[in-house]
């Protein structure tokens, strides 16, 4: 007779007089069902249903929110300025889950980037959401708010990373946008696009006395950048935040 351990590698007992290469082999047979041998990678970057490989063993599950869009800029007169926040960055999770957990298949949701404000002083539009069932749940980075024309010194605030998912072993942040600054109807540089785990901060708009646009946020999850104007300029779009990302590694038999 034999009998299993917990994990499912068979063994004789004293009572078996199987012949010994017999028992080898069976341990052999068993051993290969518990062991990685191999591994599937599954990358979404628009919404999908995960299906699970046969023979896994672990599921890795990486999620990324969508970033943030930036603000727009409002039209300026002589003597005014203005200068849009960037967006921030989306939240990021990571899980290993066991096959059981997953169940068979899992409906993924891949957050879309945040649009840019429209032109004028605009708010961006948040990140989407990105999720693995229930299993984990990251959030999008915050929309910027839009640069308004002024004459005299004004700071204006971000858009935040991405926070407050749930689910899964470790939960990242995503990082702010640089604030929006004018100083003595001159915009300052500091409007940059929020990072995220798998995103790289968007570097701030151009220097230029005229208008100078932001950038798109980098995938994925990044925030978008924000637009400027210097004076007597038209009311500019803001930058989108990039789409996020779920990659799913099963690892198999």
């Amino acid at each position: 007779m034999t009998a299993n351990t917990s994990k499912g590698i068979q063994y004789p007992q004293s009572t078996d007089h199987t012949r010994l290469w017999e028992h080898y082999q069976n341990l052999a047979t068993t051993a290969d069902g518990i062991i990685i041998g191999n591994k599937d990678v599954q990358v979404f970057t628009s919404n999908g249903t995960w299906t699970r490989p046969a023979g896994a063993i672990l599921v890795d599950v990486q999620v990324q929110a969508g970033g943030g869009g930036s603000g727009g800029c409002a039209a300026t007169i002589s003597g005014q300025a203005s200068c849009a926040p960037g967006g921030g960055g989306g939240e990021y999770a990571r899980g290993i889950f066991l096959p059981a957990t997953t169940g068979a298949s899992v409906a993924v949701t891949v957050g879309t980037g945040g649009a840019g404000g429209a032109a004028g002083a605009n708010t961006g539009v948040t990140g989407g959401v990105s999720s693995f069932g229930a299993l984990i749940t990251c959030n999008g980075g915050v929309g910027a708010q839009g640069g308004t024309a002024t004459s005299t010194a004004v700071s204006l605030g971000a858009g935040n990373g991405g926070t407050g998912g749930t689910g899964g072993d470790i939960h990242i942040n995503g990082g702010d946008g640089g604030n929006g600054q004018v100083l003595s109807a001159t915009p300052l540089k500091f409007n940059s696009g929020g990072n995220a785990h798998l995103a790289s901060t968007t570097r701030a708009s151009g220097i230029s006395s005229t208008t100078t646009g932001g950038f798109a946020g980098y995938p994925y999850g990044g925030g978008g950048s924000g637009p400027s104007n210097g004076a007597s300029q038209s009311a500019v779009v803001g930058s989108a935040g990039a789409g996020g990302v779920v990659i799913v590694t099963t690892y198999t038999a």
